[in-house]
């Protein structure tokens, strides 16, 4: 199984570190807000969809960070659209740890969007033009898994950080005393780690020999703003194709990562599972390692049995899977023989084994559906914009699980679980868009 490993040098190997970190980082920064929300509802005097809303605002200023990352990348280099990027979404996610206002708090998550969207614009990219072919999915598979210890290392700091009195926080020697000090500001204060992340890129890792290429040709040349490009020609089908593809993709996969937390933790009447902040919490981490070994397998399978069916069979997967987790009360008491504790440990490593898997088809199949000349740009607008989205996921998965809109269930309160079911949906109509592009395993980049 490790014998194409042979295949790789350690300049290769050595820019799929730097961009698997940089997305690991990138996920645990953004994905702390998952877990800290209610205490951030709490300190700011937020309800649950302004806390939503919040979140999306994130991922929309992503969408902008992605597609202005890729224009960067395009044309002054990946690796330093990378360090970047990096420092961007690290140093905003501790400046937003001293907000005195929600005002303040709101500007800092916007920030922190644009480096988290220009992230995967350049470090998919870099690692996609600098490894070969064959082996292409592996590497985009084995980067995007990065997502998964990131959501990881956020639920263990979460887990650790959250349930600290603010008590004990105020008596650290470096603390103003008058400056409320909740648990969830020193959580965030701790995702400027990243940034030390940027030395190793900017010591380490090369520009890729086709980028360098195509950047000598653009200079003796009168090519067309990439921007332009995308939208003209041959580019503009794939794009709107690609766009339509990762909005419904996203869209389902962070109505389920938003919620998936709390549904856990929630109580049973409210339409969650009732294992509690602490056991809900904990229960994220077999589901992500469940979403690293699918990310992995995903590129292997690709690059053996092509990009379509790989992604249309996770695609079909999460779209079955969805409506089983998001009734584990109910499913429990038609098995009779597990616990739920039981049915979570079984479920969630399935879960994201698929929901999350899917997401190394974007880096290989967009990197081969467009050409080096705009690569960055047309591969960092489909994905962002489709991240930028996703933005209404929160609010729409919020919007469905009030209880106000019982009427419609038969005046059966939805609850979270409820709300996860829409997530469904958005997976089939990604898969109706996933049947209109072409197969690109193996294609040589132009």
């Amino acid at each position: 199984m490790l014998a194409w490993t042979k295949d790789i040098n350690s300049k290769q190997w050595k820019t799929f570190v730097a961009a698997f970190l940089g997305w690991t980082l990138d996920a645990m920064d953004l994905l702390l807000y998952v877990f800290a929300f209610t205490f951030i509802a709490q300190t700011f005097d937020l309800t649950g969809p302004q806390a939503a809303v919040l979140f999306s605002i994130t991922l929309a200023s992503s969408a902008l960070g992605g597609i202005v990352f890729g224009i960067i990348s395009d044309y002054i280099g990946r690796v330093r659209a990378l360090t970047y990027s990096i420092l961007i979404y690290s140093l905003f996610t501790m400046f937003s740890a001293f907000s005195p206002t929600i005002e303040f708090f709101v500007v800092c998550r916007f920030l922190l969007g644009l480096g988290m969207g220009g992230e995967w614009a350049s470090g998919e990219i870099l690692v996609a033009e600098s490894w070969p072919k064959q082996h292409r999915g592996k590497v985009v598979g084995m980067v995007q898994s990065g997502w998964g210890f990131g959501f990881i290392l956020a639920a263990i700091l979460a887990t650790f950080v959250l349930p600290i009195d603010s008590f004990n926080l105020n008596m650290l020697p470096f603390v103003d005393k008058d400056f409320p000090v909740e648990s969830w500001r020193f959580l965030f204060f701790l995702g400027v780690l990243p940034a030390l992340l940027v030395f190793y890129v900017r010591r380490v890792c090369e520009e890729p020999e086709i980028w360098k290429k195509s950047s000598e040709q653009r200079k003796k040349s009168t090519q067309e703003f990439t921007l332009f490009q995308i939208f003209k020609g041959d580019l503009r089908p794939m794009l709107l194709k690609a766009t339509l593809l990762t909005s419904f993709c996203m869209i389902s996969y962070w109505g389920l990562s938003y919620f998936v937390p709390n549904y856990l933790a929630s109580p049973v009447e409210q339409g969650g599972a009732g294992l509690g902040l602490v056991k809900g919490f904990g229960f994220t981490i077999p589901l992500n390692i469940g979403a690293i070994l699918g990310c992995i397998s995903f590129g292997m399978i690709s690059d053996k049995f092509g990009r379509k069916f790989t992604f249309g069979a996770y695609l079909i997967i999460v779209a079955l899977l969805v409506p089983i987790f998001g009734n584990l009360v109910k499913v429990q008491e038609f098995l009779g023989f597990l616990s739920i504790d039981a049915l979570v440990l079984i479920l969630a490593p399935l879960l994201g084994f698929f929901n999350t898997g899917f997401y190394s088809g974007f880096g290989a199949i967009f990197s081969e559906i467009f050409p080096t000349r705009a690569r960055g740009t047309a591969q960092g607008f489909s994905y962002n914009v489709g991240r930028g989205a996703s933005a209404i996921a929160p609010p729409l998965f919020a919007f469905i699980a009030i209880s106000s809109f019982a009427f419609l269930f038969n005046g059966e309160i939805i609850g979270h679980g409820r709300a996860l079911m829409t997530a469904s949906i958005f997976a089939l109509l990604a898969f109706l868009v996933l049947l209109t592009l072409p197969e690109t395993k193996g294609k040589e980049l132009d």
